[in-house]
C-alpha cells in the first residue's frame, strides 16, 4: 500500500511552478532560453499562471513594474541566463529606486559550470546585488519552494522592492520531494511596522507649535495605501500639502489645500510651501535631490518630522528632529488619533500666502506654440477626455513633467512613472503590465518619440495577447528635455538631440505593422478627434502621434545644482517672492 503522506516528488522546474501558484502568481512576463527552458515546460501546462511572451526582457521587467503599481501585488518577470538576465537589469534598478515589488526569476548555467565562463553565464546575482532588496542563488531542487516563498514575502513587505531568484539548470531538472514551508526562516528581516507612540506624541507637539507647517507627501503613502488616513490628517489639521512625482494622485489636486508637486519642475506654490515652511511633516518621501535642489539651501527655516518604513532613509539627506519608523498607514492613523480634537495653530495666513502663489502661477497651456501643437495642450486634453479613473503610464522627459502637471490627479494608484532612475523606454511595457493587472480599466501610455523608439516592440506583445492599451506619442522630433538644457545652458548647440522623427519612422504605420491602430494629429481640431477615436477602440492597442513644437519647454524649473529659491517660471523670469505677503 502506498504511503500517501510522503511529499510528492517533483523536478525543480515543477516545484518552481507549483510554488508560484501557491504564492498566488497569476501572470509572468518573460522570454525562455536555454538555462530557464526546463521551467517553461511545466509553466506552459499551468492552469493558474498566465505567461506573456514579451519581445525583450527589459519589457518584461517594466511590465512587471506596471502590473505591481496598478494592482499593489508583486509583479513577476522571467528570463534565461547571461544576456537574458542582464537585459532585466534596467527594470530591476528602476524597481529598486521606486520601491516597486517585483520578483525576477532567472535561469543560471549548471552549478558545476558556474564560474567557468560557460556559454551564457553571467553572475546576475552579483550584478544585481546593489539594486535588489535581496537575491537568491538556488542550486538544489529542494530549496526552490522556500526561496520562492521568501522572495515574495521580502518583495512585498516593509519597503517594497525587487528580489532576484537565480536558479541553476541542474536544480531545475533534478528531482526532490516537494515540501512547502509553513514558516519563513528570515533571521534579521523584521521590518518595523508599528510606529513608536512617543515619537507620535513628539510629532504632534511640533505640529501644534508650528505656524507654517507643510505636509511633504512622497511615494511611501502610495505604497502603504494610506490615502484615507492622509485625507483625514488634512481634514483634521487643515495643513497645506505637496505631493512628489511618485505621490501624484495620493491626494486630490482639486482640493484647495493641495499646493501641487515640488521639485526641479514643480509648482511655484509647492516649492514655496517647502522653502518657507517652519515644519516639514515628511511622509514617505526621501529628500531626493530633484526635490531639494541645492541641499544646504533647502527649507532653511524648517524643522523636520520624517516618517518612513525604511530607517535607512531617516536623516540620510536632511537632519531630522522627530524620526518615525513604521508603516505610513499606521503612522498617519496614529497621528490622527493624537491630533483629533486638539487645539492646533492658526495657519490661515500661511494657507492664504500659498493659495495666492498657486493662483498667480497656475499653468495655462495654450493650444499652439507658433503654428504647431503645444504638447501641454495635447496632454491636458488626453486627461480631460479620459478622466481621473484612467490609469496613466509615462516615459521620461518633458512629456513626463507635463503629464505630472496636467493630468487629472484625483484618485490614487493611477500614476506610473520612472521617478528614481528616470528610465526612457518605461512607458509602453509599464502600460502593458498595468492593463494586464487592470483589464477592465482605461490605460494610457504617454510617451516621447525618443522613449517610444526604445521599447515600442512590446506593442506586438499587446496585439497578440489582447492587451488594448493606448499610447500617445508626443513627437517633438528630439530628445526634448536634453534639448531644453542645451537651449538654456549650452548656447543652443544641439549636439545629438535631433531625432529627425518627422515621418521617420512613420509612427502610425509602425503601429499598424505591429497590429495596433495608428492615428496622427497635427492641428488643434484633430486633437480631440483622434483622442475620441482612440477611446472608442478597445479590441486592439492604439498609437496616436501628436506632432508638436520642438522648442516647447517645461516650466517652472530649478536649474540643477541651484537653490529652490532660484526657481524660474520662464527663461530669465523668476517669481517675485517679495510681492507676496506672508
Amino acid at each position: 500500500m502506498a504511503d500517501d503522506t510522503r511529499p510528492k516528488e517533483l523536478t525543480g522546474a515543477q516545484a518552481l511552478v507549483e510554488s508560484l501558484e501557491r504564492v498566488g502568481v497569476d501572470v509572468i512576463f518573460g522570454i525562455p532560453g536555454g538555462a530557464i527552458l526546463p521551467a517553461y515546460d511545466p509553466l506552459g501546462q499551468s492552469e493558474l499562471v498566465r505567461h506573456i511572451l514579451v519581445r525583450h526582457e527589459q519589457g518584461a521587467a517594466h511590465a512587471a513594474e506596471g502590473y505591481a503599481m496598478a494592482t499593489g501585488r508583486v509583479g513577476v518577470c522571467m528570463a534565461t541566463s547571461g544576456p537574458g538576465a542582464t537585459n532585466l537589469v534596467t527594470g530591476i534598478a528602476d524597481a529598486y529606486l521606486d520601491s516597486v515589488p517585483i520578483v525576477a526569476i532567472t535561469g543560471q548555467v549548471a552549478s558545476t559550470a558556474v564560474g567557468t565562463d560557460a556559454f551564457q553565464e553571467a553572475d546576475i546575482r552579483g550584478i544585481t546585488m546593489p539594486i535588489t532588496k535581496h537575491s537568491f542563488l538556488v542550486t538544489r531542487a529542494q530549496d526552490i519552494p522556500s526561496a520562492i516563498k521568501e522572495a515574495f514575502h521580502i518583495a512585498g513587505t516593509g519597503r517594497p522592492g525587487p528580489v532576484l531568484v537565480d536558479i541553476t539548470k541542474d536544480a531545475l531538472v533534478s528531482s526532490a520531494p516537494f515540501e512547502w514551508p509553513h514558516e519563513l526562516d528570515l533571521p534579521g528581516y523584521r521590518p518595523t511596522i508599528n510606529p513608536h507612540a512617543k515619537q507620535i506624541r513628539e510629532a504632534a507637539k511640533m505640529i501644534k507649535a508650528a505656524s507654517r507647517p507643510t505636509l511633504y507627501v512622497g511615494g511611501g503613502v502610495v505604497k502603504s495605501e494610506a490615502f484615507e488616513e492622509l485625507a483625514e490628517l488634512v481634514k483634521i489639521t487643515q495643513i497645506p500639502l505637496v505631493t512628489t512625482l511618485m505621490a501624484r494622485g495620493a491626494f486630490p489636486d482639486s482640493d484647495p489645500l493641495h499646493m501641487g508637486m515640488p521639485g526641479m519642475h514643480g509648482h511655484v506654490s509647492a516649492v514655496g510651501a517647502l522653502q518657507r515652511s517652519d515644519l516639514l511633516i515628511t511622509l514617505g518621501a526621501r529628500f531626493d535631490d530633484r526635490v531639494t535642489g541645492k541641499l544646504d539651501t533647502f527649507a532653511p527655516g524648517a524643522q523636520v518630522i520624517h516618517a518612513d518604513i525604511d530607517p535607512a532613509e531617516i536623516g540620510k539627506n536632511r537632519s531630522v528632529d522627530v524620526p518615525i519608523v513604521g508603516d505610513l498607514k499606521l503612522t498617519i492613523a496614529a497621528l490622527n488619533e493624537v491630533l483629533r480634537g486638539e487645539d492646533l495653530g492658526d495657519y490661515s495666513a500661511w494657507r492664504a500666502y500659498l493659495t495666492n502663489l498657486k493662483t498667480k502661477y497656475a499653468a495655462d497651456p495654450q493650444p499652439t506654440k507658433g503654428d504647431m501643437l503645444s504638447p501641454e495642450y495635447v496632454i491636458k486634453r488626453i486627461g480631460e477626455m479620459s478622466g481621473p479613473d484612467a490609469y496613466y503610464a509615462v516615459g521620461v522627459g518633458q512629456h513626463q513633467m507635463w503629464a505630472a502637471h496636467l493630468l487629472p490627479f484625483e484618485k490614487p494608484g493611477r500614476w506610473m512613472n520612472s521617478g528614481g532612475a528616470g528610465t526612457m523606454g518605461y512607458c509602453v511595457p509599464a502600460a502593458m503590465g498595468a492593463k494586464v493587472g487592470k483589464p477592465g480599466e482605461l490605460v494610457w501610455g504617454i510617451d516621447g518619440d525618443g522613449c517610444f523608439q526604445m521599447t515600442n516592440q512590446e506593442l506586438v506583445t499587446c496585439a497578440l495577447n489582447d492587451i488594448p492599451i493606448k499610447i500617445a506619442v508626443i513627437n517633438n522630433e528630439s530628445l526634448g528635455m536634453v534639448r531644453q538644457w542645451q537651449t538654456l545652458f549650452y548656447g543652443e548647440r544641439y549636439s545629438n538631440t535631433d531625432l529627425n522623427s518627422w515621418r521617420i519612422p512613420d509612427f502610425p504605420k509602425l503601429a499598424e505593422a505591429m497590429g495596433a491602430v495608428g492615428l496622427r494629429a497635427e492641428t488643434v481640431e484633430e486633437v480631440d478627434e483622434v483622442i475620441a477615436k482612440a477611446l472608442e477602440i478597445n479590441d486592439r492597442p492604439v498609437v496616436v502621434e501628436f506632432i508638436v513644437h520642438k522648442d516647447a519647454m517645461v516650466w517652472p524649473m530649478v536649474p540643477a545644482g541651484t537653490s529652490n529659491d532660484d526657481i524660474l517660471i520662464a527663461k530669465d523670469l523668476a517669481p517675485n517672492w517679495e510681492d507676496e505677503i506672508l
